[in-house]
């Protein structure tokens, strides 16, 4: 297992395969056109985990990362992927989908409890223990320390596993089709974020 870092862009050659794709963002902040996309995180779940950083002021013309973000073919894991669709679409102009969900699935499955966050979900299913000591530290700055690098990594490290429990779960559930149909609806509510209606919810009545 290995962390590879790149700058602006992966290396060509990369992660070039057809394996579902963990991925994973992180910014300057939560307000996606206010807080710059930093770090994209990637794993095709066969052991190292890949780490592309964006510098301020950066074009983010970054061709090979948006070949296999944009892959229409290419499952792509994301835990809490309505905000990460949303930076990605924003920043680097392509629409990371078809999408499944972790937290999403989460919700639909384990019904038990409100703790739905991936430090949960890895300690519970998985019986591991991730660090967020590092989840509100500084994105932007001129280095990126190892105990960031490490917990970039470690946010798409154990996302496949995640995914094969969570379906395993929906499907015992009988909500696999329920969940289908949220992560296909993820796309447009990226898009409704970025639109402005972010907090509204259009399907209300009132």
């Amino acid at each position: 297992m290995a962390v590879h870092f790149h700058e602006e862009d992966l290396p060509a050659g990369v992660l070039v395969n057809d394996r579902p794709l963990a991925v994973d963002t992180e910014t300057m902040g939560l307000v996606t056109h206010r807080d710059r996309l930093c770090v994209v995180q990637l794993s095709d779940g066969t052991g190292d985990e890949h780490l592309v950083r964006f510098a301020p002021g950066s074009t983010y013309d970054a061709p090979n990362l948006k070949a296999v973000l944009g892959d229409p073919a290419r499952l792509k894991i994301f835990h809490f992927a309505r905000f990460d669709l949303a930076a990605i679409q924003h920043y680097l102009g392509v629409m990371a989908a078809p999408v499944f969900c972790t937290k999403i699935a989460s919700r639909l499955t384990r019904t038990y409890t409100d703790r739905h966050g991936l430090k949960n979900l890895v300690e519970e299913l998985l019986g591991e223990t991730i660090s967020k000591q590092q989840q509100s530290s500084d994105w932007g700055g001129p280095v990126l320390s190892e105990a960031q690098r490490d917990y970039a990594a470690s946010d798409v490290r154990y996302l496949h596993a995640l995914r094969d429990e969570l379906a395993a779960r929906l499907a015992r559930e009988g909500r696999s089709a329920l969940a289908q149909a949220c992560f296909d609806f993820l796309p447009a509510r990226a898009l409704l974020d970025l639109a402005g209606w972010g907090e509204a919810d259009i399907f209300s009545h009132v």
